[in-house]
């Protein structure tokens, strides 16, 4: 009786060893895990579109940030300008010469003519003294005396 135990727990064991060893074989995957993956990817790839558009957004605003800052700038230019052609205007030796006046990023440069030395020197001391002005290049010339 024992050999008849025997056998039918052998044929158990020899079944339930090929059964574990058809478990580790790979398989193809069953519908629910293709879906499974599709979906996986489909995630992993939105999650990268969000960030790239994240990274293009901080892009845009860094852009948009520079050219409201260059803005500004030539706003402040030009203030700077009209100021300083005021003040060239107000002065009686000054005001009625053709004086231009350029400005860029802070810095004034004045070209045209001046009636003597002491006059270019002056529309020096009134450009320096409008706020905002960081440096003056004065290319006035003396008129000739004639």
């Amino acid at each position: 009786m024992q050999r008849s135990i025997r056998i039918p727990a052998l044929t158990a064991a020899l079944l339930a060893t090929a059964l574990l060893a058809a478990c580790g074989e790979a398989s193809e995957p069953t519908l629910g895990q293709r879906v499974d993956n599709t979906v996986n990817q489909m995630g992993q790839a939105a999650n990268q579109v969000g960030q790239d558009a994240r990274e293009a957004a901080k892009e845009v605003q860094a852009a948009g940030q520079q050219a409201a800052d260059v803005m500004a700038q030539g706003a402040t230019d030009a203030a700077i300008t009209a100021k300083v052609n005021a003040a060239l205007a107000a002065d009686d030796r000054l005001s009625a010469l053709g004086i231009n006046v350029d400005t860029s990023n802070g810095r004034v440069e004045l070209s045209g003519t001046a009636p003597d030395a002491a006059s270019r020197d002056r529309a020096t001391t009134l450009a320096q003294a409008v706020e905002g002005v960081v440096e003056v290049e004065n290319r006035l010339t003396v008129r000739s005396q004639s």
